[in-house]
């Protein structure tokens, strides 16, 4: 079985290349009309070119595995800021798609946990459909809408967990069908733990995005691996993708929800043995705060164990 990993938008090896600066609202508000044109343009052009940095190190490395950042676009989805931020930047999407296709690069987004379809109040909703769009458009320019997915969780509670999925079934029609296909969802680490995320993606046939650290801070004592795996695998048998997976580990026992800048081996040792009893390939995404450098070493430390050789920079054979 073939293990990929990758690591989250921003290549810390590389210096200054935020592929997510940003602009503020009230900064915004602030300047005329030729100044806020110039400001979003430079940011977001800046952003474009940060993310193919990111990429060409992708490849120089190895790395098959990336998630673009959410802030690629500033103040794309205000409601007082309406611009266009596709047709200015189509040679740099295209070039950014371009790259992720030639090189076999899997990719794919998360929005914030504002983006969710649990709430009673019809605005949220609205926006989370505007903030889905922003993203599926985005890929759209790059080519890649019908191959990358983009992540999401389940949402609030708000006191009432199972009138809270009733209306995630009811808000999610919403959303148009293209979009919904490219949707993943994902266990977090306080509310929705992997089996009420799996009831839910079994039943939109949904990809599962398992998360191994959310699933260690939030789970009943009925759940364990051996029944989790083989449902998560399952629900990805639909797409042309083998499931993908997230990895990270507690900054300390006291903040044990917060990501640790690298990824402790030991902690998911576990993880990784029960994976090795279904011979299933996947993709591992490390969300560590130092990114690549954590994604790297994460594929080191694997390598140094018995029965699993690397194979290109960031690629394992179990």
């Amino acid at each position: 079985m073939i293990i990929r990993l990758g690591y989250v938008a921003h290549a810390t090896s590389l210096w200054n290349t935020s592929p997510a600066k940003t602009l503020t609202f009230s900064r915004w508000k602030k300047m005329n009309d030729q100044e806020r044109k110039r400001a979003l343009y430079n940011i977001t052009k800046k952003n474009l070119e940060h993310t193919i940095r990111a990429l060409h190190f992708n490849i120089a490395h190895g790395i098959k595995l990336y998630r673009f950042s959410s802030s690629l676009v500033p103040l794309a989805t205000h409601q007082e800021v309406e611009w266009d931020y596709l047709s200015p930047f189509s040679s740099l999407y295209k070039e950014i798609g371009g790259l992720v296709k030639q090189h076999g690069i899997r990719t794919s987004f998360h929005p914030n946990q504002f983006t969710l379809f649990t709430s009673d109040k019809p605005y949220i909703t609205a926006n989370a459909v505007n903030d889905m769009k922003y993203h599926y458009h985005l890929l759209d320019a790059m080519n890649l809408s019908t191959e990358a997915y983009i992540n999401l969780h389940v949402g609030g509670a708000y006191g009432d967990k199972s009138a809270a999925v009733n209306r995630f079934y009811t808000n999610l029609q919403q959303l148009p069908l293209p979009i919904k296909k490219q949707m993943t969802l994902e266990n977090d680490d306080k509310t929705y733990t992997a089996f009420e995320v799996l009831d839910i993606c079994e039943t939109e046939n949904i990809p599962c995005m398992f998360d191994f650290h959310h699933y260690k801070a939030n789970r009943h004592s009925s759940e364990n691996l051996e029944m989790i795996l083989p449902r998560v695998f399952k629900t990805w048998k639909h797409t042309p993708h083998p499931p993908k997976i997230h990895v990270s580990s507690p900054k300390s026992e006291a903040a044990y929800r917060s990501h640790a800048d690298y990824v402790d081996l030991a902690f998911i040792l576990p993880l990784i043995d029960a994976i090795k009893q279904y011979g299933q390939s996947l993709d591992i995404m490390v969300e560590a705060k130092q990114k690549d450098k954590a994604a790297l070493q994460l594929v080191k430390e694997l390598a140094d164990l018995r029965g699993i050789k690397r194979l290109d920079g960031a690629v394992l054979k179990v």
